[in-house]
């Protein structure tokens, strides 16, 4: 007698994940309204000051500044924080390219949002150009040497084939710039165009940190002991580094200040710590929703840097 035994099928269905349903509703999300800058944010920045004074990095040091001062301190200092945002944008879209060129599945929900985000990305940084243009600053930026191109080319070749690690730093480069701009967008003394573009920005941020956030839980788990490694004890410093560098040495030499000597008395100034902690609170937050950290053992750099306890409260 022949006994036939029945092979078990072989499926090609891919598992669903837990982020698929959220992931696709970003993406129909992305669908619906396409904002081109260039047609629908029009208009310019006006010839004043373009900021609120208490929204400038020396509002804390108590300088006595003349109006002019603080109308080329805020234009130079707005021109560095979009020429930074445009700068980070190129980071997130060679992070997304990596990914996209080593995918073995480019039907993924998540590679469609990341080319959403791009895109998304592409005309934000067109947008930031076209306002620096405006803006005109003198500034030039001395973290732009050889030395420092090195340190970012080096980041870069570290962060990309990581994607746990490029994940946190996305959240950082989205969740800092955001709140920079609720403050001065919510503002009476902003420039009405500066309103405009912020307004603008914001609508869109808003999906790509949710991204960002959905995936995080899934990155995680796939993540390496050094990838863990360097989320614990390494990310904070990086984004510290970040924060600070959004405006650069260099904007205070325009206005007769020195440069280097400034940028750390403001980067220690009550306002600025208060402000670095109010926006990296809610990437630490994401981590210990995406179980990449357990409250009541925060790490130590991530507690200085977001200024809180073990457990995550506000210290």
């Amino acid at each position: 007698m022949t006994v036939t035994v029945e092979q078990p099928r072989t499926s090609t269905a891919k598992e669903p994940r837990t982020a698929d349903k959220k992931i696709d509703r970003l993406n129909t999300a992305s669908l619906r309204r396409v904002i081109e800058p260039d047609t629908d944010v029009q208009g310019g920045v006006g010839q004043g000051q373009v900021i609120p004074s208490e929204m400038l990095t020396v509002a804390d040091l108590d300088l006595h500044l003349t109006d002019s001062q603080r109308t080329t301190l805020s234009r130079e200092e707005l021109a560095s924080v979009a020429i930074s945002g445009v700068r980070f944008e190129t980071f997130l879209m060679s992070g997304f390219a990596a990914q996209m060129a080593c995918s073995s599945d480019l039907t993924d929900p998540r590679i469609v949002y990341m080319l959403h985000e791009m895109g998304e990305e592409t005309r934000h940084s067109r947008l930031f150009i076209r306002l620096v243009d405006q803006l005109q600053p003198k500034a030039i930026d001395p973290l732009q040497t050889r030395l420092g191109q090195w340190f970012f080319r080096r980041v870069l070749r570290v962060v990309l084939n990581r994607p746990a690690v490029f994940c946190v730093l996305v959240l950082a480069g989205e969740e800092i710039p955001d709140l920079f701009q609720k403050k001065i967008a919510d503002h009476p003394e902003t420039d009405p165009f500066v309103r405009d573009v912020n307004h603008y920005h914001r609508m869109e941020e808003a999906r790509h940190l949710a991204f960002a956030r959905a995936v995080l839980p899934e990155l995680w788990s796939e993540a390496s002991f050094i990838d863990r490694a360097l989320i614990r004890y390494e990310i904070p410093r990086l984004i510290r580094l970040m924060f600070n560098g959004m405006t650069h040495p260099g904007v205070y030499r325009t206005i007769g200040l020195p440069a280097l000597k400034t940028w750390l008395d403001a980067a220690r100034s009550p306002s600025r710590v208060a402000l670095r902690h109010e926006a990296t609170r809610p990437v630490l937050a994401a981590l210990v929703d995406g179980g990449c950290f357990v409250a009541g053992s925060i790490p130590a750099r991530w507690r200085r840097l977001c200024g809180v306890g073990r457990s995550g409260e506000s210290e």
